[in-house]
């Protein structure tokens, strides 16, 4: 019989989804037979998978030690978190708590990994939360939300299931605000609510928009409506400082949508800006506003976090 007692960071989650990250190698059928079969126990009785796990709860498993190994797969040890070559670019730490932490990439840096291999902010918290002495469990922490790689500013990372849950929650939903700074080419004054219809060509990686039609109510459409908010900062010459505001989180929605109404962000070539000081466009993801929150996450309710104002080294 093997025995476990959920923690906090893993709370919250269901039992079923809990199980099947915990026992790798089994599948859902084997689980469900299991749970049926009173092989597996929640706080002693009987459990159906659906049941949400709370801090201290206590799963049972009545079965060899052979088979409850074999379920659980060999897993690949992790180099030693002083073993681990950290990348050349790191993120700094804006916020940190039990459940999720809030850094500040640095451009180049990807958010996620992809095929370069180059080690991504999600790479990173992993190291970081191993140095620290985190526990490897069955929740993985991971990146929220994602930033393009040449784009820097803050990302949410969960530590916690709970985190994870309440994170992606209010992004889903938007009641995130999300601001960004922006340098784009051209003169601007005042500010304006842009709205558009978002797509992406997969090939090049591209996105275009096009304008709102008229007979179509705004927010009232489809997964491809995106608004983005803007008011001027200041004239510098030809460019301008924008702050902006993210009402809907589509990829490069603010490159391109800038970029449509005439003002590519200064280095953007892809969208039709003009090289400028360095590599990459000039777009910082600088300001979160989070909303009022009730319960578990309440201490979170009303707060701003904002990364250093790096707008005058462009």
């Amino acid at each position: 019989m093997q025995e476990l007692k959920i923690e906090k960071k893993d709370a919250s989650q269901r039992l079923d989804k809990y199980l099947k990250k915990f026992l790798k190698e089994a599948g859902s059928g084997f689980i469900y037979k299991m749970l049926r079969k009173k092989n597996i126990t929640l706080n002693g009785k009987k459990a159906e998978g659906s049941e949400l796990l709370k801090e201290d709860d206590v799963i049972k498993m009545f079965f060899s030690d052979e088979t409850f190994e074999k379920m659980r797969g060999n897993e690949e040890e992790d180099p030693d978190a002083d073993q681990l070559i950290l990348p050349r670019l790191q993120p700094d730490i804006v916020y940190e708590d039990e459940h999720i932490l809030i850094v500040d990439k640095p451009a180049g840096m990807l958010s996620q990994s992809d095929k370069s291999g180059d080690v991504s902010v999600n790479d990173w918290l992993k190291m970081y939360l191993k140095a620290e002495g985190y526990p490897k469990e069955a929740f993985t922490p991971a990146v929220c939300n994602r930033l393009d790689r040449n784009t820097s500013g803050l990302v949410l990372c969960a530590k916690t299931y709970a985190g994870s849950r309440y994170l992606s929650g209010i992004i889903k939903d938007h009641s995130l605000r999300k601001f960004y700074l922006a340098l784009v080419e051209g003169k601007m004054s005042g500010r304006a609510v842009l709205e558009g219809i978002w797509h992406k060509d997969e090939k090049k990686n591209k996105v275009s928009i096009r304008p709102l039609p008229k007979n179509e109510m705004s927010g009232k459409m489809s997964d491809g409506y995106v608004k983005t908010a803007y008011r001027v900062i200041r004239v510098i010459g030809s460019l301008t400082l924008l702050e902006v505001e993210l009402f809907t989180g589509k990829s490069h929605q603010i490159r391109a949508h800038l970029a449509s109404a005439g003002h590519p962000l200064a280095g953007d070539v892809k969208y039709g800006g003009h090289p400028y000081k360095g590599k990459g466009q000039k777009l910082r993801a600088y300001k979160l506003c989070f909303p009022d929150t009730e319960g578990e996450f309440s201490y979170l309710s009303g707060r701003e976090f904002t990364a250093k104002d790096i707008s005058r080294e462009w």
